[in-house]
């Protein structure tokens, strides 16, 4: 009995020693994962946190990032992302983030004052992992005849071979910022690359084959104005950038004024815009909107053109099929 007195109080010393040492080793690989955090990427196995600013670049990384990415995207489907204000849960996302996309162009504001930039300052993120994806894309400039503006058009994507830079910077940049999986990325871009590249080709020997007078398209903004440059359409639209005054009666005369000159076969709308302004100029010139395109945002998932490349080919359709 004298001796259990003095085993016993071991015993539990000994126990609770070794609880102790257990849960410290917890905790040591708790905080080992913490010290390496997310941006840490030495292990292949590791997914990067990825921000994109709307759902076009989503898509795009998407389709190099492949399960090697957890993308949260900012501007949904049915957002302008022109002016989005971002919400605490964006917040959160981008301070996470291993790597952010925007498209540049001054879609998401200016460089400086728009909500992306101040999306970085409030997440206090390092702006050598955002990486613009236009980068290396020849601005194209919206221009009034009163010289009441002169800003940047944005919407450069809507140009298959500005798709094909644009792929390039997202493999080039996941290369860079995880190296140790450098060639998943590029094998990955290989084929997606090669889609956009075909998708040029069927943009250029399509409108070809419409007749020349029959090449004027029309939309309600002159989104359109990099693939009407490249492949040879005539623009015509409503208004040439989002305001808060789109589709006035000036605007409407103007490109009313526009159709009697040149007679183009139909007219187009885009999926995201106020279709009244169009409906005016069909009714009052007498012809038909032969259709919906896209502009600034993909289709939602099942929905039609819900990928980048979809997005094209229904473009395209929808203006071959008007057009010829």
């Amino acid at each position: 009995m004298n001796k259990l007195k003095y085993i016993i109080p071991a015993l539990l010393v000994i126990f609770i020693f070794a609880a102790c040492s257990g849960g410290d080793k917890t905790n040591s690989t708790n905080d080992s994962n913490k010290s390496t955090g997310t941006n840490d990427t030495t292990n292949t196995n590791e997914v990067l946190n990825v921000v994109t600013s709307f759902t076009l670049l989503e898509d795009i990384v998407k389709e190099i990032g492949g399960e090697k990415v957890k993308i949260h995207n900012l501007v949904p489907t049915g957002t302008d992302p022109h002016e989005y204000e971002p919400l605490p849960e964006d917040n959160i996302a981008a301070t996470d983030a291993d790597i952010l996309f925007y498209n540049g162009l001054h879609l998401e504001g200016d460089d400086d004052s728009g909500w992306f930039s101040k999306l970085m300052d409030s997440a206090n993120q390092d702006w050598d992992r955002a990486f613009e994806l236009s980068k290396g894309v020849e601005p194209m400039y919206f221009n009034s005849d009163d010289g009441e503006y002169d800003e940047v058009n944005p919407h450069a994507f809507l140009d298959p071979v500005v798709g094909v830079i644009m792929a390039e910077n997202a493999r080039d940049a996941l290369m860079e910022i995880d190296p140790d999986n450098a060639s998943f990325y590029e094998e990955n871009s290989e084929d997606y690359i090669n889609a956009l590249k075909e998708m040029d080709e069927q943009y250029a020997k399509k409108i070809n084959d419409i007749p020349e007078e029959n090449r004027i398209f029309i939309t309600s903004e002159r989104a359109y104005q990099y693939m009407a440059d490249r492949y040879g359409l005539k623009e015509g639209f409503i208004w040439a950038i989002d305001t808060e005054e789109n589709g006035s009666p000036d605007q409407i005369t103007s490109l009313i004024k526009f159709i009697e000159e040149n007679n183009p076969p139909v007219l187009f709308v885009e999926t995201n815009v106020d279709k009244r302004p169009m409906e005016t100029v069909s009714n009052e010139t007498g012809i038909e909107i032969f259709g919906e395109v896209f502009s600034d945002e993909i289709g939602n998932p099942g929905e039609e053109g819900d990928t980048y490349v979809k997005f094209l080919q229904h473009n395209i359709d929808v203006i071959y099929e008007g057009l010829k």
